[in-house]
């Protein structure tokens, strides 16, 4: 990605610092090639034996979820006024999308992907703000699209998955296929044999479920979605 204009011509030093530690922070967050911030785990269900937050942690997470917003509204003005800046809209596009803002985020990134078609990073963020909206059809073309130009993308594989084990109704053959074929790159990949072990269970094929749950758990016993995974097959 191209830095020459990270920063902007921002009004107050306070709210330039912070918009550069922004583009610092996500940019560090998507250098690899296949971030693990990409991979969704949520099916492979995990015990969930954490107690309820207090009002007091309730109302600072309210009022961080507002502070976001409030710093994606900024962001995000800066943004429109450089319709042509590319980084202007992923920096926009992923504050946005932090702030849980996706119709906003959606639209930052599809500015930016039509800046620089060729780009994958515009394609993967098109693809898990589409699927953190709930929208998984829109997020399956997003994702074959990134995966056309990174075909390796272990998380970006597992999440395509992801989106057919999600959709209503569900198409477990197609996820489960997605799988296989990350697994066929990264045999031990833990989120993705979690994946696989839950749409084999949901399917019927337990014997293959049972068989993956041992291959997982031989490559990491402390795995904290084991004692889950066993219930769900028993």
């Amino acid at each position: 990605m191209s830095r020459d204009n990270i920063l902007f011509a921002l009004v107050g030093i306070g709210f330039g610092l912070f918009f550069g530690f922004v583009f610092v922070t996500w940019a560090n967050q998507h250098a690899a090639v296949a971030p693990q911030a990409n991979t969704r785990t949520e099916t492979a269900a995990e015990p969930n034996d954490a107690a309820p937050p207090t009002d007091e942690q309730s109302s600072l997470a309210h009022g961080d979820q507002q502070r976001l917003q409030g710093m994606a509204q900024e962001i995000n003005k800066r943004a429109r006024d450089n319709p042509q800046d590319y980084d202007a809209q992923m920096v926009a596009g992923k504050a946005s999308y932090d702030a849980h803002s996706f119709d906003d985020a959606l639209g930052f990134f599809t500015k930016a992907n039509q800046l620089r078609p060729n780009e994958v990073e515009p394609l993967i963020q098109l693809g898990n703000a589409s699927y953190d909206a709930g929208r998984y059809e829109a997020a399956e073309k997003w994702y074959t699209a990134a995966l056309a130009k990174e075909p390796d993308n272990i998380n970006v594989r597992t999440d395509l998955g992801l989106t057919f084990f999600l959709r209503t109704p569900p198409d477990y053959d197609r996820a489960i296929a997605e799988y296989r074929r990350s697994l066929e790159r990264s045999p031990q990949h833990e989120p993705t044999l979690q994946n696989l072990i839950v749409a084999l269970t949901k399917k019927g094929s337990k014997d293959e479920a049972r068989a993956m749950l041992k291959k997982l758990q031989a490559i990491n016993p402390n795995n904290s979605a084991l004692a889950q995974l066993q219930a769900e097959l028993q």
